[in-house]
């Protein structure tokens, strides 16, 4: 296995409904602030991928308007998955892992302030046979699932609010987090419920922004930066694709994924979680099997800023911005995508 690293990382403040930027012009930005940070021309790329979804413009290849903030010319080896941008780090992970490439560019970008519906159009997620015709949207289903949990007696919905208040706190150090205003979990439990068990505040905002990576072999990355964030381990599962045919209680996905990419419980600095929803942070802990006291969510997580097709991939950014900056050794990064977290990814992140 070759040692891929993590060079450089840029993203764009959580925003909702920025009007004033399309998909490229959020892209532009963090794909020149990430070249601003190395050693590195656009010429020296080997691989540009980029995660996106034209569900959320409503325009047919969107990513291809996009990818004039790229600079794909004269003609580049390039990529696009319709998925959050870190199924994107794991397609030039694999890339750069075949020895074809040296070098990537991974970006990613999401006004979900766009569609007027965002709820029901995420519905398109579902099964169009069975599911997607019932027109039950993402908040319901994640309510369905936060029901299950408490169901299953080893969370209440104090709980739920307790996550929200240290995400909160978390995002007063985060100058990307949409959301940084301080709450109490009294007043929590005293909001009405937007889809019981779940009230507004277990749910994620509305946002639009963008994020960049740079990855490189072992041979650019040492010679770029002084501290590479390796990729010592990352893995994908996917769980069944019909809520009704799973304990969504539980996320078995994430369990696999942990085991196969290598997590050592005991030699975590810190956790990036891509939880959308307050008690999908309790379902991840639990299927992570992370130690009590484990850092999580340092940056305040999805429920302080969720552009969606980056999130996952900002978690990762923010496990290595902390590793390069020495603040950590040793990071675990997850993201997910799908209803009641379908699909997800781990990713381990080590320094020298």
């Amino acid at each position: 296995m070759r040692k891929i690293g993590v060079v450089a990382f840029a993203q764009l403040p959580s925003v909702r409904c920025d009007s004033t930027r399309v998909d490229v012009e959020m892209a532009a930005p963090v794909i020149r602030e990430v070249f601003q940070k190395v050693d590195l021309a656009r010429k020296d790329i080997d691989f540009t991928i980029s995660g996106s979804t034209d569900f959320l413009s409503g325009i047919p290849f969107s990513f291809a308007y996009a990818l004039d903030a790229a600079a794909p010319w004269p003609p580049v080896s390039e990529s696009h998955v319709e998925m959050d941008g870190a199924w994107a780090l794991y397609e030039a992970w694999i890339k750069l892992q075949t020895g074809e490439a040296d070098t990537a560019l991974v970006y990613s970008f999401g006004k979900s302030s766009t569609p007027d519906d965002l709820v029901d159009v995420l519905n398109l997620q579902m099964d169009p046979y069975c599911v997607a015709p019932l027109g039950i949207d993402s908040i319901s289903l994640a309510a369905l699932q936060a029901r299950a949990l408490l169901n299953a007696g080893r969370y209440t919905e104090r709980d739920f609010a307790d996550v929200v208040v240290r995400c909160r706190e978390a995002a007063k150090r985060n100058p990307f987090a949409q959301l940084k205003d301080s709450v109490r979990i009294e007043d929590l439990l005293e909001a009405p419920y937007v889809a019981s068990p779940l009230r507004r505040h277990d749910c994620p905002p509305i946002s639009d922004g963008a994020c960049a990576m740079l990855l490189a072999s072992e041979e650019v990355a040492t010679s770029v930066v002084d501290r590479p964030v390796w990729i010592r381990g990352i893995d994908h599962r996917v769980d069944v694709h019909q809520p009704g045919f799973r304990d969504l209680s539980l996320s078995p996905s994430t369990t696999l994924a942990t085991e196969v990419s290598g997590v050592h419980r005991d030699k975590i600095d810190l956790v990036e979680l891509y939880a959308p929803f307050a008690h999908q942070e309790l379902i991840l802990r639990d299927a992570m099997g992370l130690e009590p006291g484990t850092p999580i969510n340092l940056s305040g997580g999805a429920l302080v800023g969720n552009p969606i097709m980056s999130t996952g991939l900002i978690r990762i950014g923010e496990v290595a911005n902390r590793i390069g900056s020495g603040e950590a050794d040793r990071g675990v990064a997850h993201a997910t995508s799908g209803a009641c977290l379908q699909q997800n990814l781990v990713t381990v992140l080590e320094g020298n």
